[in-house]
């Protein structure tokens, strides 16, 4: 008896491992729920799913699994307005948005972003799921994203332009099967999904025919325009300035000053004098060398010896371990809040992004629970946090510009700039520059807008931030809802 069952269980191990994991390729599980958003109920539909991706035959080669949240009990359904979410990486999952900033729930963390065991998940009290529906979309390879046809070259899906190809025929079809055509749309996208979401908002108008009221950039990426040489270097010192600020490591006279009235004299001093400084690289005067090595020193936290040794160009990851060296500390990359620990006080960068092992502690535990415990919807397939999607494509990255010539052409388009002082990734200032240099004529400023959150990278985080930012995508979606004639 005892060998027919072990030779029954043999057979259920072969069965078990010859079976491929897949994912269903068209889908959805809805269910019910409702959350409270700034003290009154919202009741609302969950749909998580997956949607195909075709060829140019008709053949299926991907499946995009996304989450779509429906308000219920709306009049006017084709008036209320739809946000497209994507993240970045390239290569990352929607997840961060998802479940930290504009969706129903966001993570169990505290009041400043960090992690809290039990891992799990709460109600999200600032969604704007109140005055917008939101889908969240993962590209190839992200979540539980995949590609279905192994014979399709991976050059479909990973590169600038490919990416934003596929996804904007994706979006259509959504657009359509949801009869979504009517409402009001927006674009949001974090970091490298800022480029995604400037270049799809071109490619939706001018090859889909579909034309948006707003995009949103979420610590955004420089779009493809260009700031090297003495610009790059010279525009890290405002995001030194604001990470030194933090942890009190700046001159007295500036720690009892307001955050934002620092960083305006340290913005002021690096537009107007150090980008030219730093133009004339080894042809500067002593004197102008070690006054500048003075004032950077003034406005980061680092000595003017240090400043001089790397000849005026201090790299981010080294002020990442310079800054609180004497501490036996480092920084983070893209929340220069959060601390890390390193072997040697020694080196020129942390042994790790302190921030990001910080989220990922809370992230990965909540959205597997939140797929298969609330959402109800079960896979085998592991949701990746992030995907193998390299080498990715960087090459004619005109996604800034194509921005500017979607917004010249649709006069009912509006852009919008959310970015933390903390993030030494995307910094907040080559965000501010990257918005000037999106249209140099100025004829299009009056619909654009930057904010500022004292917080990094994902600015959500922070409670404080949570709440604002939120409403500043409110106030945004609503002022944009474009009524009259759409001319110049």
């Amino acid at each position: 008896m005892r060998n027919i069952i072990s030779v029954i269980l043999l057979f259920l191990v072969i069965d078990i491992s010859a079976q491929n994991i897949s994912i269903p390729i068209d889908t959805i599980v809805t269910t019910s729920h409702q959350v409270k958003i700034k003290g009154k109920v919202v009741n609302y539909t969950a749909k998580a799913g997956t949607q195909p991706v075709w060829d140019k035959d008709g053949k299926v080669i991907a499946t995009l699994m996304y989450t779509y949240y429906q308000k219920k009990n709306v009049s006017n359904k084709d008036e209320r307005p739809l946000l497209i979410s994507f993240n970045g990486g390239p290569g990352s999952a929607s997840v961060w948005m998802h479940i930290a900033y504009t969706g129903p729930k966001i993570l169990r963390i505290d009041d400043e972003g960090f992690p809290i065991q039990p891992y799990g998940i709460k109600d999200n009290n600032y969604s704007v799921l109140d005055i917008a529906d939101i889908v969240f979309v993962n590209p190839v390879n992200t979540g539980y994203s995949r590609i279905v046809d192994k014979e399709t070259d991976k050059k479909t899906f990973f590169g600038v332009n490919t990416d934003i190809k596929y996804l904007a025929k994706w979006v259509n079809t959504f657009v359509s099967r949801n009869n979504l055509w009517k409402n009001p749309k927006y674009l949001i996208g974090e970091s490298y999904g800022t480029t995604r979401v400037s270049g799809l908002a071109l490619e939706l108008q001018n090859q889909h025919w579909m034309y948006l009221n707003g995009v949103i950039l979420v610590s955004p990426t420089d779009l493809g325009i260009k700031r090297d040489g003495p610009v790059k270097k010279a525009n890290r010192l405002p995001y030194f300035t604001a990470a030194a600020w933090y942890h009190k490591k700046l001159s007295d006279d500036l720690q009892k000053k307001d955050l934002l009235e620092v960083l305006k004299m340290s913005e002021e001093y690096t537009v107007n004098t150090l980008i030219s400084t730093m133009s004339k690289g080894g042809f500067v005067s002593d004197e102008e060398r070690n006054k500048a090595a003075e004032r950077m020193s003034y406005f980061s936290g680092i000595s003017t010896k240090v400043i001089l040794q790397n000849n005026l160009d201090l790299s981010t990851s080294y002020f990442w371990k310079e800054l609180l060296r004497d501490q036996g500390k480092t920084i983070g990359r893209l929340d220069s809040r959060y601390l890390g620990i390193d072997e040697k006080d020694a080196g020129t960068r942390p042994d790790y992004n302190a921030e990001l092992t910080s989220w990922l502690h809370s992230f990965t535990p909540a959205i597997n629970h939140y797929y298969k415990n609330i959402l109800n919807f079960k896979t085998d397939i592991k949701y990746n946090m992030f995907g193998p999607v390299h080498p990715w494509d960087r090459t004619r990255n005109n996604t800034g510009k194509d921005l500017r010539l979607a917004m010249a052409e649709n006069p009912y388009l509006n852009l919008m700039i959310q970015s933390g002082y903390y993030d030494g990734a995307t910094t907040y200032y080559d965000a501010k520059y990257t918005m000037w240099n999106i249209d140099s004529g100025g004829k299009l400023k009056d619909r654009m807008e930057f904010k500022g959150y004292r917080s990094g990278h994902m600015m959500y985080l922070r409670k404080e931030d949570l709440e604002k930012a939120n409403e500043d995508l409110r106030v945004f979606i609503d002022k944009s809802k474009a009524k009259g004639s759409a001319k110049y």
